[in-house]
């Protein structure tokens, strides 16, 4: 008898342990595809600006519905370097030895082989990265004389696995693409594209963003299986456009009836409309978070206002200013298995945020002196009402000067514009 009552117990305890609910299943590493349009205003994109803004981007509309958007959403300075610095490491590029203006294409890095980086910190907790489009950042490149050298302390020596693209913006030479730590066809030649420089005779301006879009499109090809299987890519996707020259390919010329720069514009637009294709078609959408977000303002477009088409929307100024149309941009968060479509946040966040908000995804803290500036989005990601406590967010102009936000006040630590200052915002007037 003693026996049965043994095996009956033995069995209930059973029991008892498989009608436990079941521990949650931790949340896979999700792929992350980060967007950067160059000097993309926040006025650009139809859906934040559907009054006054002219130029449709039916695929930029479709992914902000799709996911987040953030309306109040800053780039760490109003010019290309110093953002992209803020972006990759968590820190502003003021705390650098860059106190004002940008790199040029052949000049020294900006980012100290010590310094952690986003891709570094990723690489680190298993993903495969890559980098595909404007570097702008630095690196030691090779001397005349010996062009098939290895190019030094460029993106492959910053944390990515790959690199694919060009050392700075489309009109800085050296004029020739850079895969990994080489060239592929050495810049043998001098072109022109606004400046004078060396270039690789088959190199082609016109070519690069179709380049790149390609490009990024067999990267998820070919890291697919992987991700299916729990090894996870990041994507560092930092666009040429519609940052000058604009030159928009054949198809796209005179479709936006505003000239190039509209045109330019409208080929961006569809370049993310193909990488977002590409995930869909790999099966990858569902988790993959996927950022769109521009360096900073736009280039002056105050021509386009007489036409109707104001690319910093209701703010004032323009790429390079203190003033906001200089440093809000458009930023959309797209994450279907965590992000609930549709969303909207109206909560003060940088570009510099990226490396906190990867880490509590992770749910891994950082190193002590890394990602100085960085906080978390997360929490506002899955829907917290109340954003954690961060410092005021610091905006930084082309001539280094200085204002200082928090919630809705904004102090301007210099006067006038600290760019170029321009208007925005509708001929000189508009929110700051």
């Amino acid at each position: 008898m003693n026996r049965l009552y043994l095996a009956l117990a033995a069995i209930s305890l059973h029991l008892a342990f498989c009608l436990l609910p079941a521990a949650a299943e931790p949340h896979a590493k999700p792929n992350i595809i980060y967007i950067l349009a160059d000097d993309l205003g926040y006025g650009d994109v139809q859906a934040l600006n559907p009054l006054r803004g002219k130029i449709k981007t039916p695929h930029l509309d479709k992914l902000a519905g799709q996911g987040m958007v953030f309306t109040d959403a800053h780039s760490g300075s109003s010019v290309c370097t110093p953002t992209r610095y803020g972006l990759l490491t968590g820190r502003y590029a003021w705390r650098t030895w860059l106190q004002s203006g940008v790199l040029n294409g052949d000049s020294k890095p900006l980012i100290a082989p010590d310094r952690l980086t986003a891709p570094a910190f990723l690489k680190q907790h298993g993903y495969y990265t890559a980098a595909i489009g404007k570097w702008h950042l630095g690196m030691n490149l090779p001397p005349a004389q010996k062009l098939t050298d290895p190019i030094a302390d460029g993106p492959i020596a910053r944390g990515f696995d790959y690199f694919f693209g060009i050392s700075a913006s489309l009109d800085m030479p050296p004029f020739a693409f850079i895969e990994n730590d080489r060239y592929p066809e050495a810049p043998t030649t001098q072109k022109t594209w606004v400046r004078t420089g060396p270039a690789a005779p088959g190199f082609e301006a016109v070519d690069v963003l179709p380049a790149l879009t390609r490009k990024t499109i067999e990267v998820i090809d070919q890291r697919s299986a992987d991700a299916k299987t729990g090894k996870p890519f990041f994507i560092y996707l930092p666009l040429n456009s519609p940052h000058g020259p604009h030159v928009p390919t054949p198809e796209w010329q005179g479709k936006s009836g505003l000239g190039e720069y509209g045109d330019f514009i409208m080929q961006t637009d569809a370049a993310v409309g193909e990488v977002l294709a590409a995930l869909d078609n790999a099966e990858l959408a569902e988790n993959t978070l996927v950022i769109f977000t521009s360096d900073n303002g736009p280039g002056g477009t105050d021509h386009l206002e007489e036409r109707g088409h104001f690319a910093s929307a209701q703010f004032r100024g323009y790429k390079s200013d203190i003033w906001d149309g200089g440093h809000r941009v458009p930023f959309f968060v797209r994450w279907p298995a965590r992000v609930e479509a549709g969303a909207r946040s109206d909560h003060v966040i940088c570009h510099t945020d990226l490396l906190a908000t990867c880490a509590e995804i992770l749910g891994t803290k950082l190193p002590d002196h890394a990602g100085e500036d960085s906080v978390s989005l997360l929490p506002t990601l899955l829907g917290a009402e109340s954003p954690a406590p961060r410092e005021p967010v610091v905006h930084h102009s082309i001539h280094g000067k200085f204002a200082i936000r928090q919630g809705p006040w904004k102090l301007a630590l210099c006067a006038g514009s600290g760019g170029g200052g321009g208007g925005g915002g509708g001929g000189g007037g508009g929110v700051d």
